[in-house]
Parts: structure tokens; sequence; C-alpha cells
């Protein structure tokens, strides 16, 4: 593919918006790697969901390497908002319904979907296309509003979150999958796979009251940490977040990034939404409050990298 063909991006408050990967190749240089050597990250852009799933997979050693046969698995994505795909809110339907297929294709027993929303949760699930696609795909969809669906298990690493309320499809998981859409957000001002965590527990006011980035790391210390981060950049929310209000607070950038490093994931998603507007790092306390806690590394250049254009 030409690149001026892979740099193409949506239309943003009526302007068209371009956006420069070389800042986020800077992001993501690593030293060269051995070429027998599976990388811990996959940066994939220019390409449809399921396509570039299917790369980032095949490039990181193939759906078994994270899912056995037998396993009952969980796939966390956004679901939070009743808005369509177009709006970004939630995360891309297709990828859900390729991951829940490749799940299934690995010989898992069952998976699960869900995510206890903000809106109303019958009218998310089927406004972000989710719902539909799980069953198509056959998977099982999952409620997450009332507090019945929730367990109390210990946070012991946590310094605000000592316990919490978590879903018993989680509790009762072989492995898990953490899908997030990348978008702003009000208080976290970045919401990505760290963030994605609140959708699990119940008594997220608690977070809200409680230094909010520092209850986001403290829940990632979790002992069941999902086997896969996978960032749903295809659209992103670059304002007026976690809702948005419109299609003008929308880019398309058909990109994702997938790793089991959910602090490395998340420092490399914020390079990619500053491509669009700029965000600080010290701005989104939870990624630094997760590296203090050992959830992994904010330093890119430790981290081996596979950057692939479709």
């Amino acid at each position: 593919m030409k690149r001026r063909d892979f740099l193409k991006t949506s239309v943003v408050a009526g302007a068209a918006l371009s956006i420069d990967f070389k800042g986020l190749q800077a992001a993501l240089s690593t030293n060269t790697m051995a070429v027998e050597q599976a990388p811990e990250m996959v940066a994939v852009m220019g390409g449809e969901p399921e396509v570039m799933l299917d790369k980032a997979l095949e490039t990181l050693g193939g759906i078994g390497k994270y899912i056995k046969k037998g396993q009952k698995v969980v796939i966390k994505p956004n679901i939070g908002w009743d808005r369509t795909p177009e709006l970004a809110g939630n995360t891309n339907p297709q990828l859900i319904k390729a991951l829940v297929k490749k799940c299934l294709d690995a010989g898992a027993e069952k998976v699960t979907v869900f995510d206890h929303t903000c809106d109303n949760w019958q009218k998310c699930y089927e406004s972000s296309g989710i719902a539909a696609a799980v069953k198509e795909a056959g998977g099982i969809i999952m409620p997450g509003n009332d507090e019945k669906y929730f367990k109390e298990v210990s946070i012991p690493n946590g310094v605000k979150v000592k316990s919490a309320k978590i879903h018993e499809a989680l509790i009762e998981a072989d492995a898990w999958i953490n899908v997030p859409i990348l978008k702003n957000h009000g208080g976290a001002k970045l919401s990505c796979a760290m963030k994605n965590y609140m959708g699990i527990v119940w008594d997220r006011r608690f977070f809200h009251q409680n230094d909010l980035q520092q209850c986001i790391a403290d829940i990632c210390t979790w002992q069941k940490k999902p086997v896969l981060n996978i960032v749903d950049a295809y659209r992103m929310m670059h304002q007026n977040g976690p809702q948005g209000k419109s299609a003008a607070d929308v880019a398309t950038l058909k990109s994702m990034i997938v790793s089991p490093n959910i602090i490395a994931i998340d420092t490399a998603a914020l390079a990619l939404f500053n491509q669009v507007k700029k965000l600080d790092m010290e701005a989104v306390g939870h990624i630094g409050k997760g590296e203090e806690l050992k959830l992994g590394t904010t330093d890119l250049k430790k981290v081996n990298i596979k950057r692939i254009k479709i």
C-alpha cells in the first residue's frame, strides 16, 4: 500500500485530519531484534479490524499461545455507552466478532462478553453492535447491570483499593482478554487498557471519590491479569470523551496495538493519541502509578515491538 493511501484519515470538525505516524513509529522504535524472536507488542496500521487482528496474533505466535482448548474465556470490551460504532464510544463490534471466533476456533469451551455499562445495558449492547456480533460468532453476551453478578475479591497490592467486587464471569474464567477502545476521558484523561478495568468492578463511585488515577492502577494489580490487551484504534474519540457528542469527535486511524504488557500498551496508545491531540503523560497519572506498582514499563525502548503496515 502506498504511504499516501495509508495516511488517509477521517474528516474531523469539517477539516481533513492528517495523522503523522512517524511520531508513533519513533515512539515505538526498538533495537534490531532477531527474526525468530516473537515480539512483546505488535502495532498494526491500515487495515480492517479482522485483518489487523489476524496480522497481530500471527506475529505474536497465534491465538493458541494465549487461549487453550477447553478454557472458559472472557472478552472484556468497552460497551459503556448507548452509541453506534461510528461515534467510537465503544469497542469496534467487528473486532469483537473476529476475536470471539478465534477463541472458539482455538478450542475455548465458551466465550463470554460483558461490561458494566454506564448507560442502559441493553441499549448499549444493542447500539454498539456488540451483542449481535457476539451472538453471530457463537459467544455468550452477559449483563453486568446488577450487583448480584459481582463477587468480592482481595486487591492486596492496591494503594487505595484493597478489595473490590468483580464480575463473576471474570472470577470463573480461565483466561480473559482486555479489549478497550482508545479515547479521551474527562476524568482519567485517557481511556485505554488500564481504564477498561473499571468495567469489571461494581462500585465505580469509590474510584471517582478516592483518587481516580491511583484506583485505576490499583485494580490492575488484581492477580488474574488479561492474557492479552488489544487496543482498538480503528476509530478514536479525541475529545468530549468518554461518550462523545458527534462524529466531529472522532478520527479514523485504522490502527490496533496488541500486547500482554498493560503499561507498555497504554504508553504506546498515548503516543498514538498524541498524533491527533496533545496529551502529556503526566496528565494520565494511572500509567505512571501502574509502573510504580510494577505492572509494566513506560520505556518502550525496552519493549520488543513489531510494526506492520497493511
